[in-house]
């Protein structure tokens, strides 16, 4: 195994480990219900934030944040300040987001067979 899936494996199981320990925190135990709530929610941020990351990336905020840069900017009494000299925010962000989708993706199947696991044994 390479450094790559160590890392990734590592990182998993930290997340797991994080998710089984704010299950006991928010719970005071473990269970396979407290699992599936917890790790919804860890699921949930890591998807959310993955793709508010892609779609500052894709310049979807660009014109905004230039926008407000570049009046922000005149109020402060800069008036020699051009548009095209305000960055850009997708050139600002450089984090990248597939690390973030590919935890998000793993913790969110691994809450589904724990979702399953759980109808199938409450019926």
């Amino acid at each position: 195994m390479n450094f790559l899936h160590r890392k990734r494996m590592l990182l998993v199981t930290l997340t797991q480990a994080v998710i089984f320990l704010l299950s006991f925190i928010f719970y005071h135990k473990i269970s396979l219900l407290s699992y599936i709530n917890i790790s919804f929610y860890i699921s949930a941020v890591l998807l959310l934030f993955s793709l508010l990351v892609y779609t500052i990336q894709s310049g979807f905020y660009d014109v905004i944040s230039r926008s407000l840069n570049f009046a922000a900017s005149l109020s402060r009494g800069n008036e020699k300040r051009k548009f095209s000299d305000v960055p850009a925010l997708s050139e600002l962000v450089t984090i990248n987001n597939k690390p973030l989708l590919f935890h998000g993706l793993i913790n969110g199947s691994l809450m589904l067979i724990a979702l399953l696991i759980y109808y199938v044994l409450l019926t």
